[in-house]
């Protein structure tokens, strides 16, 4: 059989990055699945917190996912590039989980969402460091849109009081620096195989890690079916299955476009949260999630509508 020429473009006159766009879009639908899941299941965290302490929680939320990721992924769990890579990740993501939990004790739950959304434009930073490649300017733009989106959505109400830059905005400003390092690092670490073994390792060193504070809180546990519930859940789908989901897809995707993807978490968080009735989202909000879900269009579709764009005109010019 004859080797193909991909440099060519195909009798629809697609370039030769078309797969490779529609393996992006790809990844990135199933980013924005996965975000739905993280936004959705946050009531069912914050309802699950009424029952037990954070700690306790996440020892048990991540230790379900973790011990049903261990069972799917046998051996992959005990390669040593997974357990290095793994570990790193973990580290990551725990001091995410908590510096925000630390950072809620000190700080209202509005201005900890906002800094810790954040980490959409700590993003374009450490990946300008880690992989010396500027972000496409759609992408920037995007990061841009999604942060003011972020601000209105989140933003302190009057009178909630608290000067910027106190211990829990210095805490929750850690936290999306932590989260910003984990979407950056799996770019670099997420393997398009084994992925299962990786994650494991992930789930498993949050567990340890959240279990080892255990001696330094106040421990609280109600085993109600509610609590039994949520950590069910949470230990397979937000942890077990959407981490996974997550690792597949940013093998396939930059970090930059993901975490404006992320941003969209609020956004379905508000949304379902209106629905059960827990809160009404005013015009404020209502703009704000238009922000960050125009932002997540302008960094999926500006650099193809861009390239298009002048296409157009050389085509014309000629």
């Amino acid at each position: 059989m004859p080797a193909v020429n991909t440099s060519t473009p195909d009798s629809l006159g697609r370039g030769p990055s078309f797969l490779g766009r529609l393996r992006g879009l790809q990844a990135d639908g199933a980013l924005v699945f996965i975000t739905l899941i993280w936004g959705v299941t946050f009531v069912v965290v914050k309802d699950a917190l009424s029952y037990a302490d954070p700690f306790t929680f996440l020892s048990l939320r991540f230790g379900v996912g973790a011990v049903a990721l261990s069972a799917l992924a046998g051996r992959q769990v005990l390669n040593p590039t997974n357990l290095r890579h793994g570990a790193l990740l973990a580290t990551f993501l725990f001091l995410g989980f908590a510096l925000q939990t630390w950072g809620l004790t000190f700080t209202t739950p509005s201005r900890s969402a906002f800094i810790t959304g954040m980490a959409v434009l700590f993003v374009p930073l450490l990946s300008l460091l880690v992989f010396r490649r500027a972000p496409k300017p759609a992408a920037l733009v995007g990061v841009a849109m999604s942060a003011a989106g972020l601000y209105l959505l989140t933003r302190p109400a009057p009178g909630e009081g608290g000067g910027w830059l106190n211990l829990g905005e210095l805490l929750s400003l850690g936290c999306a620096v932590a989260y910003a390092a984990h979407i950056t690092f799996t770019e670099r670490y997420a393997s398009k195989d084994g992925v299962l073994g990786m994650v494991a390792v992930q789930l498993w060193g949050v567990a340890l890690m959240s279990a080892a504070c255990l001696p330094f809180v106040t421990r609280r546990v109600e085993w109600q079916p509610s609590l039994v519930m949520a950590v069910l859940v949470c230990g397979l789908l937000p942890s077990a299955f959407a981490i996974s989901v997550q690792t597949w897809a940013q093998a396939r995707t930059s970090a930059v476009r993901a975490a404006v993807i992320y941003a969209l978490e609020p956004v379905f968080a508000s949304i379902y949260s209106v629905v059960l009735g827990y809160e009404r989202l005013g015009a404020p909000e209502a703009m704000g999630g238009g922000l960050i879900l125009l932002g997540v269009l302008v960094a999926e579709l500006g650099s193809p509508a861009w390239a298009w764009w002048k296409s157009r005109r050389v085509r014309g010019q000629g």
